[in-house]
């Protein structure tokens, strides 16, 4: 398992994950994604985290083989030292524990290199997949937000993760 930036050839890999609509209810999508939108987000994606506060990262079961994922930072606090986590598998991927490895791998990352002190997650109480694996990962079950996810079914709610990845002194 291996953790990559995005690289110019990832097009189509993120027009495919972008534009599955079974995905869209967990990624708060509500159109399809252009090729040209895509092109020139990854013109961009080197930027540097602290400026653009969001990561993405492609998932690859080796060094140079295929994507088969990404897991993304976003909405970084660099006052606090803390970003929330999403993680996409594709449909194909899925139950390998890809997911399980890269948020390993995350965290890892997250911890030694950007040095953040927590990552955290909103998930909808109806992913059970999720929600086993922030559970699994070591996640910590912090809350539930009431009707804070809309569904084409009405309001859900959501579980919120959280993961110190630093020693504090907490109360």
């Amino acid at each position: 398992m291996h953790l990559r930036a995005l690289e110019p050839d990832d097009l189509e890999f993120l027009y495919a994950l972008e534009n599955d609509p079974d995905i869209w209810g967990v990624s708060d999508t509500l159109a399809p994604v252009s090729r040209h939108a895509l092109r020139e987000y990854l013109a961009h994606a080197g930027a540097d985290f602290y400026v653009v506060r969001q990561l993405r990262l492609v998932i690859t079961t080796e060094i140079g083989s295929l994507a088969v994922g990404v897991v993304d930072l976003f909405d970084f606090d660099p006052l606090h030292l803390r970003a929330g986590v999403g993680i996409t598998i594709l449909a194909s991927e899925r139950r390998h524990g890809y997911a399980r490895q890269a948020l390993e791998l995350l965290k890892n990352y997250a911890r030694q290199l950007l040095r953040l002190h927590q990552i955290y997650a909103t998930v909808g109480t109806d992913n059970t997949a999720s929600l086993k694996l922030f559970r699994a990962a070591g996640f910590r079950r912090v809350g539930i937000r009431h009707g804070w996810l809309r569904t084409a079914t009405g309001w859900q709610d959501a579980v919120e993760w959280q993961c110190l990845l630093q020693l504090y002194a907490g109360i």
